[in-house]
């Protein structure tokens, strides 16, 4: 909604919009925002529902309540279009979902959305249950593995598989699978960094934009010899893609649009998938009741056999761990940018505003959920999820910018849970604090773990 559209007796201008303490000279807050993170965008709601900071000299507001955020995203998202976060990350996405605006978006939605149609997602399924039952068989009792690592190695490959499923795109899993984890490691740096020190011959740089052109060239080479050889019969995201037809144009994609959109998939559906599985070992080691409602219930829907499509949405006791993990350990920061002239939170924002939010901030925001640091799977049962504000818990972002790929990311999650721990149990291992580290999620930074057999933890049942 524009400025015209609404009553200047009830806003005032951006100037009046209170500014974070602690900026430094030339870099703002940048350094802070670098350095902590995730301490640093929590404490932004002490100074108000929309606060400014400055990220080198660039201004940026940044909304810290549920309800702005819902205004900047489903209520007025008309006047936003994807800000300063996302033209940072495009020499990385190029102009797929994440980053592209206005028609180009919507036809690309258009075209894209089949690919994760529940029919497609059941067959994804089937590959997502295979190799989290071969990775469940490869270990053996009393191994120490680093779940962060592994669980990394897991979602890369079974979402390059997904996307390749021919030898044509074996190069592409190779390249995803030593390329990613550098890209997502410096992401959050980049991104919130000033653009003129892009130029630095530092560490972070290099191994950023050596990781993007590799990555980018193979996917590349690999697009071109599978149009080359034709229609493939292959189920997989890129023959879809190479295939698709928007149904009023008759437009396809062109080459660099699909590899735009297969490295914004691959980017999005990764490090959410591998996060999210390792908090959620981590944090059931440490509250066994919730661990053994949720063995209970795995034991029950599914036992040892192959977990598959349809036990999915059997598994809610599954549902609601991964649904606390992700609170607690969720995006990161996003960012959008004024199209117009608009009025959110009584501010009167001119055209060509950067406004930012974390989805990580405010699902710890304690106006909003009881004991917000608390690992507890039970607030998302159905009398007690009743008292969250629906605007509260977006884990997957809202509005017409919603994840494509939400439903794939909690499948895979899901199956992957549900089989592992159908047969192991995962211990910490002493001496070892795992802590929070940022890119697009709050990732756990290491998570050594010993992996046991559920038979030699479980005592007999009593009753």
């Amino acid at each position: 909604m524009s400025v015209e559209q609404t009553s200047d007796q009830t806003s005032v201008d951006v100037a009046s919009v209170p500014k974070v303490p602690g900026g430094m000279p030339l870099l703002g807050h940048a350094w802070k925002l670098g350095r902590e993170p995730l301490g640093f965008l929590r404490s932004l709601r002490q100074s108000g529902d929309l606060v400014r900071i400055n990220l080198g000299t660039m201004p940026v507001y940044v909304a810290t309540s549920a309800a702005l955020i819902h205004e900047v995203t489903v209520t007025r998202a008309r006047s936003f279009e994807k800000g300063r976060l996302y033209d940072r990350v495009r020499p990385l996405v190029g102009n797929g979902l994440a980053t592209a605006g206005g028609e180009v978006h919507r036809r690309n939605r258009r075209l894209i959305q089949p690919m994760f149609h529940k029919q497609r997602i059941a067959g994804y399924a089937d590959i997502m249950s295979r190799r989290s039952l071969a990775l469940a068989e490869s270990w053996t009792p009393g191994q120490q593995i680093a779940v962060d690592q592994v669980m990394g190695e897991f979602a890369i490959e079974t979402l390059a598989e997904t996307m390749f499923s021919t030898d044509i795109g074996r190069p592409a899993v190779a390249s995803v699978r030593q390329n990613l984890p550098v890209i997502l490691k410096n992401m959050l740096i980049r991104a919130a960094s000033p653009k003129a020190l892009d130029r630095l011959p530092i560490g972070p740089n290099r191994a950023f934009d050596n990781a993007t052109a590799s990555m980018r060239k193979v996917i590349d080479e690999v697009i071109a010899s599978t149009r080359k050889a034709g229609k493939t019969g292959s189920p997989d995201l890129l023959s879809v893609l190479l295939e698709a037809r928007d149904a009023d144009t008759g437009e396809s994609l062109t080459d660099d649009e699909v590899r735009d959109e297969l490295v914004t998939i691959l980017f999005a559906g990764t490090e959410t998938t591998a996060s999210t599985l390792s908090w959620a070992f981590h944090e059931l080691a440490h509250h066994p009741e919730a661990e053994r409602e949720l063995l209970a219930e795995i034991d029950e829907v599914v036992g040892t056999r192959p977990v598959t499509i349809d036990d999915v949405p059997r598994l809610t006791a599954v549902k609601r761990v991964l649904d606390e993990v992700i609170r607690l350990h969720g995006v990161t920061l996003l960012m959008r940018r004024t199209t117009e002239p608009v009025e959110i939170g009584g501010f009167r924002l001119p055209e060509g505003t950067e406004v930012a939010f974390s989805l990580y901030a405010v699902h710890r925001d304690p106006s909003l959920y009881t004991d917000p640091d608390r690992f507890d799977p039970d607030r998302w049962l159905p009398e007690r999820k009743a008292e969250i504000p629906r605007q509260a818990f977006v884990p997957f972002g809202s509005g017409n910018r919603k994840c494509i790929g939400d439903t794939f990311s909690w499948t895979e999650a899901t199956i992957a849970l549900a089989t592992i721990l159908a047969r192991w149990r995962l211990r910490t291992v002493p001496g070892h604090t795992t802590r929070e580290a940022a890119s697009a999620m709050a990732h756990p930074d290491h998570v050594p773990m010993q992996v046991l057999a559920r038979e030699d933890t479980e005592a007999p049942a009593t009753s």
